[in-house]
């Protein structure tokens, strides 16, 4: 892959994507797939300024054995150093950057069940400090190609022509070609505009229908707004926290969702696929979840907590986009739910909230947004997927018809 273009896609992770800001932490969190492009990542947030950069390496093989031996009390201890270590995140507020290049397969045959006690366990004693940055630094999930993720879109290729292959799907879904960051300031634009629009309907539910059997209905909180594209922080930093992106999305009012849904694409949670799947809800609650394969790691994944079962975002996403427009089918959360129209399950966002800014997080929470420990988005997009939204003045406005947008 032409160096000049890989430098180009770190330099838009680090001033598009988390926009490091004049001595600035950062973190860096990635998989041992591609050093050279961290290194590159790394060098290029130097460059911006940062005062400090440090990588976190995973390694799944690690993280099964650690899974394997070690005790239920030992992974769900936060020890005294982690807790000094999140204080600090507290503090310094550092940007942080995930390159994921995960295997979608890496955690097969891993002990879900007492990897899920042990983040139950993890859980309320890390939740105070993630609140407290909520809304107050900047983050960005990027990918770069690992050997396995790469073989898993491009089956039938030797590795190195497959890495290349999805080398050339992430830089062109991202846009890095011609000018990237001129080509991301019009394209968050373009997503500006459709949020706009959608915020002066005044919407009090979304109805999902497709030929597939999805009939859902979804419904909004009045105080709700729609986002997409880039976010701001509390300190008014401006960042892009996906890239690529495709979406404009909204928190729905908690308990507000009727109906059943399919999935169109599988799903990859932690580490492992679940496939042909279908949730059916009830006064917003998951009730009943059905796979081909995988249903009992989506039946974990819905009762990790009492939030986990609940529908938290609605994002809209066209067929007509880079990512839909490629054909691939990734395996990867990031590309394919920016591929296709996707609910979540788990907890919503408190900047869809007019005016949060102003408000603490626990009165974002109390017009409508959930909470839980989990966030996993599912693609339930398709060419036949219609959307009519409802709104406060009685009127039917077609948002989606046959997977694109009806405005």
């Amino acid at each position: 892959m032409n160096k000049t273009q890989l430098r180009e896609y770190a330099k838009l992770i680090v001033r598009c994507g988390v926009n490091v800001q004049k001595g600035q932490e950062v973190l860096i969190y990635a998989e041992l797939d591609q050093p050279e492009f961290v290194r590159m990542v790394v060098e290029e947030a130097y460059k911006a300024k940062a005062k400090k950069v440090t990588v976190e390496w995973n390694y799944q093989p690690l993280q099964k054995l650690h899974v394997r031996y070690r005790s239920l009390k030992t992974l769900g201890e936060v020890t005294q150093w982690q807790k000094e270590q999140q204080e600090h995140y507290c503090r310094e507020l550092p940007a942080r950057i995930h390159l994921i290049s995960e295997d979608p397969d890496g955690l097969k045959g891993i002990n879900m069940e007492k990897l899920s006690k042990a983040n139950q366990m993890t859980f309320p004693i890390l939740k105070p400090y993630r609140d407290r940055r909520e809304n107050r630094q900047q983050w960005c999930i990027a990918a770069v190609p690992g050997a396995a993720w790469a073989k898993k879109v491009f089956p039938g290729m030797r590795a190195s022509t497959a890495m290349e292959k999805l080398w050339e799907a992430i830089l062109y879904t991202s846009r890095v070609d011609g000018d990237p960051m001129k080509a991301w300031e019009a394209h968050n634009a373009d997503l500006k505009a459709r949020c706009d629009y959608l915020d002066s309907l005044n919407i009090r539910s979304l109805h999902y229908t497709a030929e597939n059997g999805t009939d859902l209905t979804v419904g909004m909180i009045p105080e709700g707004c729609w986002r997409g594209g880039g976010e701001t922080t509390l300190q008014g930093v401006f960042f892009n926290p996906n890239i690529p992106s495709e979406e404009c999305f909204i928190t729905p009012m908690r308990g507000q969702a009727e109906g059943i849904v399919y999935a169109t694409k599988p799903l990859s949670y932690r580490g492992q696929l679940i496939e042909n799947f279908s949730i059916r809800f009830a006064e917003g609650k998951a009730v009943e979840a059905r796979a081909e394969k995988g249903e009992q790691i989506l039946n974990t994944l819905i009762a990790m907590d009492e939030g986990a079962a609940y529908l938290v975002e609605c994002a809209l996403v066209p067929q007509k986009s880079p990512i839909s427009e490629s054909g691939l089918l990734f395996y990867n959360t990031l590309f394919d739910e920016n591929a296709a129209c996707h609910l979540a399950l788990g907890t919503g966002f408190a900047d869809t909230i007019k005016d949060y800014q102003n408000k603490t997080l626990e009165q974002c929470r109390s017009l409508g947004v959930n909470d839980s420990m989990v966030h996993e988005d599912f693609m339930i997009g398709c060419d036949t997927m219609n959307i009519d939204a409802h709104c406060a003045d009685g009127r039917v406005v077609p948002i989606f018809r046959n997977g694109n947008w009806a405005f």
